[in-house]
């Protein structure tokens, strides 16, 4: 006899931290939704939606790892319930974030690309590293390569660019034409964050 699954079954496992979890990838596709808006309309203030959204994130990031180590309800699809909501938010998020305050040149797009792909592969390493990086204990000892969320930084210092209306045309630094395409030298930022975060240097997690 074949049984029909439960309406919601999934959704009925998931615990109080996957909430959290979730809430950070809604901040993150918001985030996303603020810069399309911008895009379409140019008024600043969705810059600066967008950018106080990923602050909020990192809130819920959080939130969930200490909420699932006080109820001791961990799982495999929590910690990759948990990557995809990072990748959203502190990867995809900043990137969009970057390409809307004017980071649009072909040179400038290969190296934001370039920064999701990194934080895509850090957080899979961590994720099949985790457990030889916690010595047996409960709690990964330290991280190999800058977490993801550190891009917060980066989308602190667009937050100020567009605060001094440093967007678009008056990006700071300016830009520069390679072989007929732009470049903006301010996402370079992008690609050290992410070549920093595929490193192995080796940063305590708190």
């Amino acid at each position: 006899m074949n049984s029909r699954p439960k309406p919601f079954s999934m959704i009925r496992e998931f615990h109080l931290a996957d909430w959290f979890t979730l809430a950070n990838a809604f901040c993150g596709v918001g985030a996303l939704f603020s810069v399309m808006s911008y895009l379409q309309s140019r008024d600043v203030l969705h810059i600066y939606f967008a950018c106080a959204l990923i602050p909020v994130a990192l809130v819920f990031d959080v939130l969930d790892g200490r909420i699932a180590r006080w109820r001791q309800r961990s799982s495999a699809m929590g910690r990759e319930l948990d990557s995809l909501a990072d990748v959203i938010s502190f990867g995809v998020a900043p990137a969009a974030i970057a390409y809307g305050c004017g980071m649009q040149g072909l040179y400038d797009r290969i190296v934001l690309v370039f920064f999701v792909a990194c934080g895509v592969s850090r957080l899979a390493r961590y994720n099949v590293t985790a457990e030889k990086l916690a010595e047996g204990g409960d709690k990964v000892k330290y991280f190999e390569g800058t977490p993801i969320p550190t891009s917060l930084v980066l989308v602190m210092v667009l937050a100020v660019a567009a605060w001094q209306g440093a967007l678009g045309d008056q990006m700071w630094f300016g830009a520069v034409r390679i072989a007929g395409f732009t470049l903006h030298p301010l996402v370079l930022l992008f690609a050290l964050s992410g070549s920093l975060m595929v490193s192995r240097i080796r940063i305590p997690k708190l």
